[in-house]
């Protein structure tokens, strides 16, 4: 398996084209933190070329940035970190992202991976307000001056988000859920992105397993698992469940997908591919619990590029059973 590799936008970091979200690191929604399960699952990906990994300071309480910052100790290879930093507001305010904070988070980062810099630190999904509030990116402009941060970027919601960010000349990056259940980036924002060299770091890119294919009417989630208990958007931003797809509408547009790609076992590797046909994406980061997701998902940069016939019947999917209860809404 080779991995390819493509330009992280004003980073200039050269970043695998599929990396790893670290949130189900060492455990999965709930479950305690397994250091051994953590470490295989990062080496795997160094091991097989990944060398971007996607964390967050609310991710297992801080375990996941202190973790991916121990492991790349232990490794001679380049690995580039990028956290998230504003989500520990309660309540989770505009007023909230203020200097004091702001600085106490990124300090907490910092020593959380123990590091001397944050190779990209990430506002993390912030309130729509926070985008008209052109002090808080001072404030980071600031923070990268004196040398705690070498690049800065959001973590959006919505498309709307993701236009307003990058007016701000020195944001980096732009995460935002992309798949072929959430297909409205591709529309506008890509093209604006490439003009401003942004570089798009993708979440979310299996829908929360959906287009995995392997889930079914039968299939059951723990109570603290978000796709049990945040379908309707009670704990976050809905559009983070299940890419917001209703489930058993997701399950029968994914009947129709597999039928495209010949009733593969895994359609992952596949729906990852769709995303990497956009060249105005930099790199995907769906999440890993264990090994065997990584090598699963690394699949994807070895297929081939999907036919011209292939892309016109997903979107044909698309249209047919999402766009009409998704596409507005992020």
């Amino acid at each position: 398996m080779i991995l390819k590799y493509r330009k992280l936008g004003k980073t200039n970091y050269n970043v695998s084209e599929i990396s790893i979200g670290c949130w189900q690191l060492g455990g999965k929604w709930g479950t305690p933190f397994d250091e051994e399960i953590a470490y295989k699952t990062l080496n795997t990906a160094s091991s097989n070329g990944i060398n971007f990994f996607d964390t967050a300071d609310v991710y297992k309480e801080g375990q996941s940035e202190k973790y991916c910052g121990k492991y790349i100790k232990s490794i001679e290879k380049q690995i580039f970190i990028a956290t998230k930093c504003g989500r520990r507001l309660n309540p989770h305010t505009s007023k909230g992202y203020n200097e004091k904070n702001i600085r106490k988070f990124i300090d907490d980062n910092i020593k959380n991976m123990n590091v001397e810099k944050i190779d990209l630190i990430q506002l993390h999904c912030p309130p729509t307000e926070v985008y008209y509030m052109p002090e808080v990116f001072k404030i980071l402009d600031n923070i990268k001056d004196e040398g705690k941060i070498q690049n800065y970027g959001v973590s959006v919601e919505k498309v709307e988000e993701a236009l307003k960010a990058i007016e701000f000349p020195n944001v980096s990056t732009i995460q935002i859920i992309f798949n072929i259940f959430r297909q409205r980036p591709s529309e506008i924002f890509f093209k604006e992105a490439k003009k401003k060299k942004i570089g798009i770091i993708v979440r979310v890119p299996l829908a929360s397993g959906l287009l995995t294919g392997k889930f079914n009417q039968n299939t059951t989630f723990d109570d603290g698992d978000h796709r049990k208990f945040n379908r309707n958007g009670a704990a976050f931003d809905r559009g983070e469940t299940f890419s917001g797809v209703d489930f058993n509408k997701g399950l029968k547009a994914v009947e129709e997908l597999k039928k495209i790609f010949g009733y593969p076992e895994n359609l992952a590797p596949y729906a990852l591919r769709w995303i990497l046909m956009f060249d105005a994406i930099s790199c995907i980061i769906p999440g890993a619990s264990r090994d065997s997701h990584v090598l699963s998902n690394a699949q994807a940069s070895d297929l081939p590029p999907l036919s011209n016939d292939q892309m016109d019947k997903i979107k044909d999917v698309y249209e047919k059973y999402i766009k009409k209860s998704v596409h507005q809404l992020w």
